[in-house]
């Protein structure tokens, strides 16, 4: 845990001395007292002259000492139509019936309803639980998550009210379904692996089995089974305190955010000009809502003026990041390169700091492979990943920070061992595919049986595959983005950005155009270009695809950014455009 309370320090190391120094002086060992006073004194002034910004955070370990990782806790939950005033006069059916994305078109809140939230085992609600013995709402409860709330089986979030009690500490309790992910263990494998990483935060885990009684269209007796769910504990100012962090520091959920500056949305909430919703979907502020150190940071970092070695020194932890990034591509997290992930800072201090969050998409290859899903191909693993971050793209640029990050890839790789991770697969299976094959969650299971024990056993080798794909991105050329193809005249101009090669070696770019994503009829190509810019003659109207790679001296191939997306997945280094009227161009702009 990092303690940033400096003269708590000081005491706790005065106590120790003077421990010590009774127990020598007891045995007559005097020389030896003086010397041991003398060193003890040296260490309470550093503790007191050292810097917050020079101390790492480091988790509460006392947090997990009682964990449990393949208990399954029972809740129990009635839901209730409440009131206007409090947003929660809607019915259970609704609550299901609309994603994130609806309520964004709909542009209002997420529908609530009343709850009771009741907690215990298979028997019932149970004596000293949240809840026990009680008969009217104690709790508001709505869908979460963002791309997951589309699925027929939703994320719930549900809210303790004030004075209504707390279940282990927390009045925020997030139950996760992952329906779309075949072994329903990846987020709590990944949380119960940080808690063994000193240099990075972890967050409480919980499985557990949910019934939910509806009396918003009713009067139902009956609790329905909704099956198995992990808890994931919030990162709010509760969490933040219960794992001895500063409650009162910037704690920021990045949300959709590449740390580009966007001054026509971050800015201070004393500015006129200030759109909170604006600001929260790219950073949702869950702490202190003083942007001052948030704004001075991204003005740095995006001045290239500006050394990104002084960058880090300043702003940034790099034992954190190069952890961070280390741990999600050993584990092939994919899905982070501008969210899923907090980003903290102590009040006091300049310092920021990246905790993981939503681990569902770890470990995914094999099962990816298995689907024939053509995800976390092309530039999704290793560091090209992260290549259209600016604060990552600027971090992986230096040759130190490089260094950095391969000594922390080495030292996770040693840690997350296939036997490490066989031992802890084989515990929580256990208990999830139990719950998985029955109903109700045997309706939406995306494996069989036969291919859950398959992905089971090729997953804990998963860590060395995307070790050798790490190894390999930093040998490729960097990914780049494609242009909206410009006609002036019977010319259709194409353009690219630039792509970066770690070795400085001349990189030269192959353009296509077709009228088809899987290029089968090629209208143009163009090979060995040295400048990110090709021209052809305008086509008719109609639907069209550019395809752009780049090759290195050394042979070593990689697309742009861009895919266009089918069923079957995403088809990279395309982008899809459209002619009318023999003049204009459209971009075909895929949405999540």
């Amino acid at each position: 845990m990092k303690n940033y309370k400096l003269i708590a320090l000081g005491c706790a190391l005065l106590l120790g001395m003077s421990c010590c120094l009774t127990g020598c002086t007891a045995s007559g060992e005097t020389g030896n007292a003086s010397e041991t006073k003398t060193e003890q004194q040296e260490t309470i002034e550093k503790a007191k002259t050292q810097d917050i910004n020079d101390v790492h955070l480091r988790d509460k370990d006392s947090l997990y000492e009682n964990d449990d990782e393949t208990s399954v806790v029972t809740m129990y939950l009635t839901v209730s139509q409440g009131n206007s005033s409090e947003g929660t006069n809607h019915t259970w059916k609704e609550i299901n019936s609309y994603s994130a994305y609806d309520y964004d078109k709909m542009g209002v809140d997420r529908y609530q309803t009343a709850a009771l939230l009741q907690v215990g085992d298979e028997s019932g609600p149970q004596s000293g639980e949240v809840g026990y013995g009680e008969n009217v709402p104690n709790a508001t409860v709505q869908i979460r998550g963002q791309t997951s709330s589309s699925n027929a089986q939703k994320n719930y979030k549900i809210e303790l009210k004030k004075n209504k009690g707390t279940w282990r500490g927390q009045r925020t309790i997030n139950l996760n379904k992952h329906q779309t992910e075949g072994m329903r263990f990846r987020n709590k494998l990944s949380y119960d692996l940080l808690k063994g990483i000193p240099q990075l935060m972890s967050l409480r885990t919980q499985f557990v089995h949910l019934y939910v009684r509806d009396l918003t269209e009713g009067n139902s007796t009956e609790f329905q089974d909704y099956g198995l769910y992990t808890q994931v504990e919030q990162l709010n100012k509760t969490g933040m305190k219960n794992h001895g962090m500063d409650s009162k520091g910037q704690l920021y959920k990045i949300n959709s955010f590449e740390f580009y500056r966007y001054e026509d949305v971050i800015k201070k909430e004393d500015d006129p000009t200030y759109d909170q919703a604006a600001f929260e979907k790219l950073l949702e502020i869950k702490g202190d809502s003083d942007h001052t150190k948030l704004i001075q940071m991204l003005t740095d970092l995006n001045d290239n003026s500006k050394s990104i070695g002084n960058i880090l020194d300043q702003y940034f932890d790099r034992e954190n990041l190069t952890y961070w990034m280390a741990y999600q591509i050993l584990t092939g997290n994919v899905d982070t390169q501008n969210r899923n992930t907090y980003l903290y800072s102590p009040q006091n201090s300049n310092t920021w700091y990246l905790i993981a969050w939503d681990n569902d998409g770890s470990f995914m290859r094999t099962e990816y492979s298995i689907q024939n899903r053509s995800d976390q191909g092309s530039w999704e693993c290793g560091i090209s990943n992260y290549w259209g971050n600016v604060l990552f793209q600027r971090c992986l640029q230096s040759e130190e920070f490089r260094e950095e990050l391969d000594a922390a890839i080495q030292d996770l790789r040693s840690y997350l061992s296939v036997e490490r991770i066989s031992s802890m697969i084989e515990k929580y299976r256990t208990v999830t595919q139990k719950y998985l094959y029955q109903m109700p969650d045997r309706m939406n299971a995306p494996l069989t049986e036969a291919q859950y024990d398959t992905v089971a056993a090729a997953l804990p080798s998963e860590v060395e595959q995307n070790y050798e794909l790490y190894k390999e991105s930093l040998e490729k050329p960097m990914p780049f983005y494609i242009g909206v193809p410009v006609i002036e005249g019977n010319t259709l101009k194409l353009n690219w950005d630039a792509s970066y090669d770690f070795d400085a070696e001349t990189i030269k770019y192959t353009v296509e155009v077709a009228k088809d994503y899987q290029f089968n009829e090629i209208i143009f190509r163009q090979d060995g270009l040295l400048i990110p810019e090709a021209e052809t003659t305008v086509p008719s109207d109609g639907q069209y695809f550019v395809r752009v790679r780049a090759t290195n001296e050394s042979g070593k191939t990689q697309d742009a950014f861009d895919y266009y997306v089918t069923d079957d997945g995403k088809n990279y280094g395309i982008k899809c455009f459209y002619i009318t009227g023999g003049q204009n161009v459209e971009e075909d702009i895929y949405e999540e």
